[in-house]
């Protein structure tokens, strides 16, 4: 295969490794606790965040509580509706940065995710996931590959991730009509699951963000293949029923 082509497959495939472990991982466990993974499940999740987007699950955590506790206000990290959706969009990665790098911010909206020793010493260290992310990379792939592979996979999760926090909150359609959030299916399909995003901000706490089975929600997937194996514990799976009784008040108080 040429070198181009590989980078870009390679790249690919390392993007929906970041995108399975930031929605299963970082958004449907530890911030809504919708779902419990076993210890191991846990360790590898966290393990693939670190080396593939450097991101700290606390400060990941934090934000986005704070934005289901402050969606389309001034005090919301990340609002196409105050900001528009293409400055979102284009400056996600910085809007979110702003909001992360805010101790009050971590301290009020993680304070149950103390930190570990293995976070200080590794997980709280960004260029050391991403270095030996590049340093396989290199190994495997030589470095022409490697880096094509590196850059298409931080443009195509940088540009994804704010597809959610821009366009799935702007353009589609919505099943529920109690939040700006709205549904694409085509978003979905690249982030496993995510595009349903109306869905999810009418029920925050449910690990399912599709409501039919024809529903391109393949994080959900996974977490009933987990579950089947005992790997994981699904708290909440019924959006229609959870919409029915969330509140935008208790999108914060009850994860």
């Amino acid at each position: 295969m040429h070198p181009i082509l590989l980078g870009i497959v390679v790249g690919f495939v390392i993007t929906q490794v970041a995108v399975f472990s930031t929605t299963l991982y970082l958004h449907r466990e530890l911030t809504h606790k919708a779902v419990m993974f076993h210890p191991v499940i846990n360790e590898i999740f966290r393990f693939a965040v670190w080396i593939s987007s450097g991101i700290r699950p606390r400060q990941w955590v934090a934000v986005h509580r704070k934005h289901h506790a402050h969606t389309d206000t001034t005090e919301d990290p990340h609002s196409p509706k105050i900001l528009g959706w293409k400055k979102v969009q284009l400056m996600n990665v910085f809007l979110y940065r702003k909001a992360a790098n805010d101790d009050t911010t971590v301290a009020s909206y993680a304070r149950d995710l103390p930190q570990r020793t293995t976070d200080r010493f590794f997980y709280d260290h960004a260029i050391l996931g991403l270095g030996l992310l590049f340093t396989g990379l290199v190994l495997l792939f030589g470095f022409v590959t490697a880096g094509i592979a590196f850059g298409f996979h931080a443009i195509l999760y940088l540009g994804l991730s704010g597809s959610v926090n821009s366009i799935a909150h702007h353009f589609g359609r919505k099943t529920f009509g109690t939040n700006s959030g709205t549904n694409v299916t085509w978003l979905a399909l690249l982030t496993a699951g995510e595009g349903f995003h109306n869905h999810h901000h009418a029920a925050p706490t449910s690990a399912r963000f599709s409501r039919k089975w024809f529903q391109a929600d393949p994080g959900w997937w996974v977490i009933k293949i987990l579950s089947s194996l005992k790997l994981a514990d699904v708290r909440h799976s019924d959006v229609d029923k959870l919409a029915n009784r969330v509140t935008k008040s208790s999108n914060f108080v009850k994860i």
